[in-house]
């Protein structure tokens, strides 16, 4: 159902209709002004009339020129005031692509309505760039102040970080602080949107768009957000049913199991047991452990060297006394105490 008390196709029908036959032919063909919505090129329409496509360009500007100031939009002022109403209470900054659905859910209509915002005022386009998506702006201050903040926001996160939705949007309200009298979340959500470099992963927490933590590509990564979301270490098996459950994925155990070796951010800590290893825990076999725990605190007696490995590692006792054995990387002195060989 329209968002309008006008049809936009009937509108831009009127306006267009007010050119010669040759640029009403190609404002239609550049805006895809037609039933099936195709839009061709400055070069496609040249090669139609045999002209170049800055002679396109130049009849398509005195078109839009024409049409900017004729009476016709005089008298459809109403039409820009519902646009420009509508533009407003969604943020007065916001990507194209949800500017055109939240005006119709018709994807018919959307041409016609980024034609009625490019010959209107005050409606401005900006192209999308590295930072942002395409987007429309009412409001030159207000698009300035989203623009800096959301550089800002990104300059929060470091690497792989990830956040909840509330905590970045909590964040960004503390950077735009009093510059925009904004405090609807829905439209901070958007304005969060605007960016191409920051943005949520399928759990929807946030960080940069670059990180694998977001934009996630394969199993290993699909692992990665499970295990971070559990808290604590989880059997291979356990990581594999929670991706086929959380993200729909068909996910094989096997092939799991093998992403969870191959990967750095993972640490085998017990028998199929895989914790983070940003959770600080040490990488290795339990004698590995056992080397970098006798190189951190120097000599250990066999109590404290199983409570530290046992922090470190799910496994049996007998099996860190059976790895203290091996003379060759260990030295027990006459008190008992272990060091490294």
């Amino acid at each position: 159902m329209s968002v309008f008390s006008f049809k936009p196709n009937q509108i831009t029908k009127k306006l267009v209709k007010e050119l010669p036959d040759r640029a009403q032919d190609v404002i239609i063909r550049r805006y895809g002004l037609t039933d099936g919505g195709n839009i061709m090129t400055l070069e496609s329409i040249g090669g139609m009339y045999g002209i170049t496509r800055e002679r396109v360009r130049q009849i398509e500007n005195h078109a839009l020129n024409k049409i900017r100031q004729s009476s016709l939009m005089n008298e459809h002022q109403a039409v820009f005031d519902e646009i420009k109403e509508k533009l407003e209470s969604l943020g007065y900054i916001i990507t194209e692509e949800d500017l055109l659905y939240s005006l119709s859910p018709k994807t018919n209509l959307h041409n016609h309505i980024t034609f009625l915002l490019v010959i209107g005022n005050p409606f401005v386009k900006e192209k999308e760039d590295k930072h942002f998506k395409h987007r429309w702006f009412v409001d030159k201050k207000i698009a300035d102040v989203v623009h800096d903040s959301l550089h800002k926001v990104h300059d929060l996160f470091f690497d792989d970080a990830l956040v909840s939705e509330d905590e970045i949007i909590k964040s960004f309200k503390k950077i735009i602080g009093s510059s925009v009298q904004i405090s609807d979340d829905e439209i901070l959500r958007r304005w969060l949107s605007l960016s191409k470099v920051i943005a949520p992963n399928p759990l929807g927490e946030w960080g940069r768009a670059t990180s694998p933590n977001v934009r996630v590509k394969g199993m290993r990564d699909y692992a990665y957000l499970v295990i971070r979301q559990h808290g604590s270490p989880m059997h291979f098996t356990e990581v594999t049913k929670k991706i086929q459950k959380l993200f729909g994925k068909n996910a094989h155990v096997a092939t799991t199991h093998n992403e969870l070796i191959k990967d750095p951010r993972f640490v085998l800590v017990g028998r199929g047991l895989y914790a983070l290893k940003s959770w600080g825990y040490m990488n290795g076999i339990v004698k590995d452990v056992i080397v970098q725990i006798l190189e951190k605190y120097g000599s250990l007696s066999k109590d404290e060297i199983m409570e530290h490995v046992l922090r470190e590692r799910y496994v049996k006792p007998n099996t860190i006394i059976v790895n203290l054995q091996d003379t060759k990387t260990f030295k027990k002195n006459k008190e008992g105490r272990y060091t490294l060989a």
